[in-house]
């Protein structure tokens, strides 16, 4: 495994625990932590600036999808700055219903812009 691959496995679990942490204060110190200040997520569905819609963004992804949890699926992998991992999302001990891929940019081994392509979703999810 190269040290790209082990960034990249490192950053990915980063971000999948934004994403599962449902303590705003927590989730907020994690985007502190492993994002930038500018930071940038879109997705089909989604956009926001900065860590504070970020956190807002994943508070009502949440409340849409109570109970659910995000996994990394497969391996993550990184190109110089660029990352590239995918994820599933569904209730603790049942299967996944939803999964996707995202695509991230670093700066200084921090999450600076996200884009998310939803890869399977269920009718009316």
């Amino acid at each position: 495994m190269n040290t790209a691959t082990i960034d990249a496995a490192r950053v990915a679990e980063h971000y999948i625990a934004v994403w599962n942490e449902t303590d705003a204060e927590r989730r907020l110190r994690l985007l502190e932590t492993h994002w930038t200040e500018d930071a940038r997520y879109v997705d089909p569905l989604a956009r926001a600036s900065g860590r504070t819609q970020i956190s807002a963004l994943v508070s009502g992804v949440q409340q849409r999808f109570p109970g659910f949890r995000f996994a990394l699926k497969g391996q993550p992998d990184a190109h110089g700055d660029r990352l590239r991992f995918s994820w599933t999302l569904g209730p603790s001990g049942a299967e996944d219903l939803i999964e996707g891929t995202d695509f991230a940019q670093l700066e200084a081994g921090r999450l600076q812009s996200v884009t998310g392509f939803l890869d399977k979703v269920p009718v009316g999810a």
